[in-house]
Order: C-alpha cells, then structure tokens, then sequence
C-alpha cells in the first residue's frame, strides 16, 4: 500500500487535506465528458439524414455515437460526414465547441493528476526534511491511541507525533487531533521513511499481531539506530523477539492487565494506584527529569522528589542499589511527582 501523508497547511502536514481527491476530480471530469457525448450523440441522431455513411445507408444511434466520439477525439476516420447545410452547421455551432471542451477536460485532467503529485511529492520531501526528533506511531488502535493520549497529557505537541496505519477512518481520527497521519504499511522502509523514522526521536510499535511488531521493529531499526522503539506484544514468549529485533522496551500487554486483574482480588487499592501513576492528567505521575546540581553526592531517597529510580550511562539502576549511594552529575532521576490540575 502506498503511503500517503494529509497535509494543507505547512511542511510538516499537520492537518487533514480539505481538497477533493484527485480521483474525485476525475470522476467529474469523466461524467462530463461522457455527458457530452450522448448530448452530441443526440444532437446528430435527431438531424441522422444530414449525414452520409460509405455505405450509403441511415444512421443508427450507434452509428451516431460512433461518429461523435472519433469527432470529439479527434481521430475523424471520414467514414461518416455531414453532408447538408444544416448538420454542417451543427457541426460548426454544436460539435467543434464540443471537441474544444472535450479536449480541456482531457489535457485539464492529466494536468491536475500531475500537478497534484507533484505537490504532494514537493509537500512530502520538505516536511522530511524539516521534521526532527518526533514521535512515530505505528497502529492507531486501543494501544496507539491511549499511547498518543499519554504523550499529549504529557505535553507533546501533537504537530511532533506521526501515526502511521492503514485504516483511514482511524487516520481521520487521528488528523482531528492535529496529528500528521501517514497511510501504509509501517513493515515496509518505505513507509517509514515516508514518516522521518532516521530522524525520529522514537518509535511506539502497537500493532495488534506480535508478528508485525516483529517485523516493524526490524525495519524501523535498519533505518534508526538511535531512537528508542517501543513495543508492545500479546505473548510474553515474543518479548525476546522484539529484543533482538532491536527494540529499546518492551511492553507486555496480555501479561501486564492480568496481573493487575490478579492483584485487584486482593488488593485494589494497589491497582488504583498504579492506574493513577499511568494517568497523567491528574493524581500522580512518573516522570524523569536530570539530577540538579545541589543534588549531586546527595543519596536519592534524601531528594524532595519520590526517587524510583536512577538512570546512569543509558542504565537504570533502582533506589537501594549501593551503585547509587551518591548521586553523579548527568545522572536522570525517575520521581514520583502530583500532577492535579485546575
């Protein structure tokens, strides 16, 4: 399937595309075109004497319809000519403006098909150029959706997430919110090239079969190999698929709601609690910021923040562990932090 970005307004086609389709377009112009041949079909058949066939003989409405369309075409075989005045003045009136209009909506047509590729291969190559360190996201279902909802709460533009999937009632979903769209199938490098996966800053697979997850962290990581690709799978025995098909985290679907489910038996309160932390728009939240200055030496269960944890040279290393007795400069903190809002 081809990949198809909507866009209107910048290079980074951020918006649906408001204009007719092309297609759409030349369906006009064909049922135009059309309508002008019966109309000049008619004309002709009704003054049908006027006119003389090589075989001396009346026309028939197919041979009406016959002469009309190699007139308008141009082709004029001359096997069938007016001979009167007055269908030569039909000709002349009705016929030739005809052949004229005819003519336009052809070279109209092709023009338009071609103009409009040409736009959009213009609108596509600027926008890749220009995008960096953006989001991609691969499946706009149930996980891709509440995925872009996480990053938008948490204040990503929606101009800087790219969702690419190849239904396109759930793109026109995703174009209401402001986010580019990109129609195809993200397991071809095509397709991912289409939407900057070089120069993204991460990659969310959430695709609904763990094998084309599979297959899409592969072809995302031949193009990156430094975004962080994120992906989700059903099955925990794919997890190590995904891991040496480069992807950064995975993330176990299946796994993760049951054991949540297991948990709220005995302890809900628990599983509200963590709902809360993966919902930012208000209670608390997981966030990671860098170690401030006044903070370095300092142990992390000291810091004012919640500390969970410490990432430190790409690793993340958990609070009690003695390698993060002292905190370093460039290290990032995993916190606790309130996020109610007003």
């Amino acid at each position: 399937m081809a990949a198809r970005l909507t866009s209107e307004s910048s290079p980074g086609l951020l918006v649906p595309d408001r204009r007719i389709s092309p297609l759409r377009a030349i369906a006009g112009r064909l049922l135009l075109a059309v309508s002008l041949l019966v109309i000049a079909a008619f004309v002709v058949y009704a003054d049908r004497s006027g006119y003389r066939d090589v075989v001396e003989r009346q026309l028939t409405l197919l041979d009406c319809f016959y002469y009309v369309t190699v007139s308008l075409t141009t082709t004029g075989y001359g096997d069938i000519t007016p001979v009167t005045e007055g269908a030569r003045l039909v000709n002349v009136l009705v016929i030739t403006p005809m052949r004229v209009l005819f003519l336009i909506i052809l070279v109209g047509t092709t023009l338009q098909v071609l103009a409009e590729r040409s736009r959009q291969a213009i609108r596509v190559q600027r926008w890749r150029h220009a995008v960096r360190d953006h989001t991609i996201v691969v499946g706009y279902g149930t996980k891709g959706r509440s995925a872009v909802a996480a990053m938008l709460a948490d204040g990503v533009e929606p101009t800087r997430i790219v969702v690419v999937d190849a239904d396109p009632g759930l793109l026109s979903a995703a174009s209401e919110l402001g986010l580019v769209t990109l129609q195809g199938n993200a397991t071809r490098s095509d397709v991912l090239k289409s939407a900057g996966a070089e120069r993204a800053a991460s990659i969310v697979v959430a695709v609904n079969r763990d094998d084309t997850a599979v297959l899409v962290t592969l072809t995302a990581r031949e193009l990156t190999t430094t975004a962080q690709v994120v992906a989700s799978v059903r099955e925990t025995e794919n997890v190590h698929l995904l891991r040496r098909s480069g992807a950064t985290s995975v993330v176990v679907s299946s796994e993760t709601a049951g054991r949540l489910l297991g948990i709220a038996t005995s302890a809900p309160s628990v599983v509200e609690v963590i709902e809360d932390l993966l919902t930012p728009e208000e209670g608390f939240a997981v966030s990671e910021r860098d170690v401030e200055q006044s903070e370095v030496g300092a142990d992390p269960k000291h810091v004012a923040d919640i500390v969970l944890g410490v990432v430190r040279g790409g690793d993340l290393i958990r609070v009690g562990d003695e390698r993060v007795d002292a905190l370093e400069p460039g290290d990032r903190l995993l916190y606790v932090h309130t996020t109610n809002k007003e």
